[in-house]
């Protein structure tokens, strides 16, 4: 017993789609290239216009003119540096660079003031602690006494001391 199974011709079909060229995975046109390159550049000279520096511009104090009372001309003076150690622990050494601003017309040899504010300021560094002067609130009591000490010596002529180097070791 034989069976025939007839099996149906596969090669002919009964519509053909019409042949398409094949696509290419990312290909541009120019117009498309050349709008993206407009597009990115847009962005980029928007985002550097943001967050562009904005050039320096000189500053001009503005000051506002009443009648006769014009601030007092003011003068600054490197004082002697200052070395010496503190007063706990006592291997500890302390250098201080300072400048002072003074009444110019009030002050005829800042050189002798100078000497006189930083031999004061040497004796009150010898009763300083170590303790005393670290971190930022040490810092800035130092300061504080600096300058305070510094007015009382000259009786007012010398508006602040400016400290420029405090080195301690």
């Amino acid at each position: 017993m034989a069976v025939e199974i007839e099996l149906p011709d596969l090669t002919q079909s009964e519509e053909a789609p019409p042949p398409t060229k094949p696509a290419r995975a990312g290909s541009l046109s120019i117009r498309q290239t050349i709008l993206a390159v407009l597009i990115v550049t847009v962005m980029a000279a928007a985002m550097g216009a943001l967050f562009a520096v904005p050039p320096p511009t000189p500053e001009h104090p503005k000051t506002e003119a009443v009648a006769g009372a014009a601030p007092p001309p003011t003068d600054l003076f490197e004082m002697p540096p200052i070395v010496t150690n503190l007063g706990a622990p006592k291997d500890t050494w302390i250098r201080l660079e300072a400048s002072i601003v003074f009444d110019a017309k009030s002050v005829a040899h800042p050189e002798s003031l100078a000497d006189e504010i930083a031999a004061d300021e040497l004796a009150y560094l010898r009763t300083v602690s170590l303790s005393q002067i670290e971190g930022p609130i040490g810092l800035q009591n130092i300061r504080e006494d600096l300058n305070e000490r510094a007015a009382i010596r000259s009786q007012g002529k010398v508006s602040e001391l400016i400290i420029r180097t405090l080195v301690v070791q």
